[in-house]
């Protein structure tokens, strides 16, 4: 047998100068490197790399938790600039300078969110008493129905049950006092929330090209070219999902209001502001705040009436997924469900109902920004003389 063809290379042959050690049989030993398969050392290169990004994933997701209120308000903020920017923009165009424009716009959306807030406490006040009275007229009727129902009910059941609930609510005194402290703090964390949201709105919405101008210089110079003509494009989208989900939550709130109040179910005005506003959670709001809706109609007002709301609520649904969504939101927002349902469980999970909220929406602008910069990436490729590649 011909040996030379094992022989190793001349570099090789002197172990003194590789660090090699020759073995015995003539050959020199391979590189490590060299005798592990290309699929395992293409997965190695990949698994460090994800390890990499989950490592920095983990520590963004640390640091907005440490400071989750700031960073909700900004993207909060994000969002009514969102909403708010093109009609300081056509104040622009129409003459109007952009300080006084913007104060416009900021005073205007301001006293809307306000008399709508202060109509749905006054249609809460105004119709307390009446929802009390109907609400202990459906427990007493809930209270008949058990007794004569066929699962055979006693009185001394029905009378233990509640006096078991009074205990409990005796014994949990000093839990239900601490849950009024931790309701005090919401409410100084809603308060702090809204003012940041509200500053931050009125300066993204006055200088926010200089904002994002700053934000820009702070990617290195070779990607920024290509940050800077996706961005646009996510902008855009972040635009079109704010102001179709607004449009969408307010025709779902108003039919649905509608339905309530010419069944003469009580708060009607209440639950449709409940509803308009869950709907910008995905999925979960819309269920939330229907089967809250059919809970107060059933207790208020009977079976039939809720089950005629349950139509209702089912037939606004339908018409809002299969027409309004993809005729408002159009195809440039369009999330798959999929999508939606692990974004939606993710933010809840990291972030509660906040998270929830702001979920969909980030993942349909990360989205967007992917996939133009990953078109951009192909053109330059493509622009890339092959002699060079």
């Amino acid at each position: 047998m011909d040996t030379e063809q094992y022989a190793a290379p001349p570099e090789h042959r002197t172990g003194h100068r590789t660090g090699q050690r020759e073995p015995a049989h003539g050959r020199a030993a391979p590189d490590p490197s060299s005798v592990i398969p290309w699929g395992v050392r293409v997965g190695a290169e990949a698994a460090w790399r994800l390890v990499v990004l989950a490592a920095a994933l983990w520590l963004l997701v640390r640091v907005v938790a440490t400071v989750q209120l700031v960073a909700f308000a900004f993207v909060v903020a994000l969002f009514a600039t969102a909403l708010l920017r093109p009609a300081v923009c056509r104040l622009e165009r129409a003459g109007l300078h952009r300080g006084p424009g913007t104060a416009l716009v900021i005073v205007a959306g301001f006293a809307m969110v306000t008399l709508i807030g202060w109509f749905v406490v006054w249609q809460v006040v105004a119709n307390s008493d009446d929802v009390a009275a109907r609400l202990q007229e459906g427990i007493h009727q809930l209270r008949s129905w058990a007794l004569h129902s066929p699962l055979h009910v006693t009185d001394e059941q029905v009378e233990q049950a509640a006096q078991s609930l009074s205990d409990a609510v005796g014994a949990n005194a000093a839990k239900l006092a601490t849950t009024g402290l931790q309701g005090a703090t919401f409410v100084a964390e809603f308060l702090t929330g809204a003012l940041l949201t509200a500053f931050s709105t009125l300066f993204l919405v006055h200088d926010g090209p200089r904002v994002w101008r700053w934000v820009l210089g702070l990617v290195p110079a070779a990607g920024r070219p290509a940050v800077a003509a996706a961005a646009p494009h996510a902008w855009r989208t972040l635009t079109a999902y704010v102001r179709g989900t607004v449009a969408v939550a307010f025709i779902d709130g108003l039919f649905i209001g509608l339905g309530l109040y010419f069944l003469d179910v009580p708060l009607a005005v209440p639950l449709a502001a409940l509803v308009f506003l869950c709907a910008f959670v995905p999925l979960a709001g819309a269920v939330a705040s229907g089967a809250l809706a059919v809970l107060v109609a059933l207790v208020t007002c009977g079976p039939v009436t809720a089950l005629a709301v349950l139509l209702i609520v089912l037939a606004v649904q339908q018409i809002e997924g299969h027409v309004l969504q993809p005729f408002i939101l159009g195809r440039a927002v369009r999330v798959h469900p999929l999508a939606v349902i692990l974004s939606v469980a993710a933010g809840g999970l990291a972030a509660g109902i906040p998270g929830a909220v702001i979920a969909v929406p980030l993942v349909a602008v990360g989205n967007t920004m992917v996939v133009q910069l990953r078109r951009a990436g192909d053109t330059a490729q493509k622009e890339i003389p092959k002699g060079q590649v």
